[in-house]
């Protein structure tokens, strides 16, 4: 059964149509954490979608999967293994385990490493 607002009149793709329209990123300034906003077409059938993030290096610094979510405007943290290693690659891809899946999206960027915490002296004044 699938569940929808009353008042949402928006016109809703096929498995066949539907895709990921906007894969955007942004680092937290810990350095550490990525915020994600995944933006996909209005879907008939809730589709799943794998989310890997690689370093520089092609190694996986993250990932997670969403199985059937409600919206199709998403957005979520990953948290970001391993020392920093500029540019960063968001790979998403759409897919239905029983039906049609969508090429991945990209989206590359760099993370800033935080700012060291300045030193406290205590006043002895």
């Amino acid at each position: 059964m699938e569940f929808f607002f009353p008042e949402d009149n928006l016109t809703r793709a096929v498995p066949e149509e539907t895709k990921i329209n906007s894969l955007l990123a942004q680092a937290y300034p810990d350095g550490r954490r990525l915020r994600v906003n995944i933006e996909i077409t209005p879907f008939q059938k809730r589709p799943y979608i794998e989310v890997l993030l690689n370093d520089s290096n092609g190694d996986e610094a993250a990932s997670t999967s969403i199985v059937e979510p409600m919206s199709w405007k998403l957005e979520f943290t990953m948290h970001i293994r391993g020392e920093l290693k500029n540019p960063y690659t968001l790979n998403a891809r759409l897919y239905y385990p029983d039906g049609p899946s969508t090429d991945p999206l990209q989206y590359s960027f760099d993370v800033e490493a935080p700012g060291s915490l300045p030193d406290l002296e205590a006043d002895s004044g």
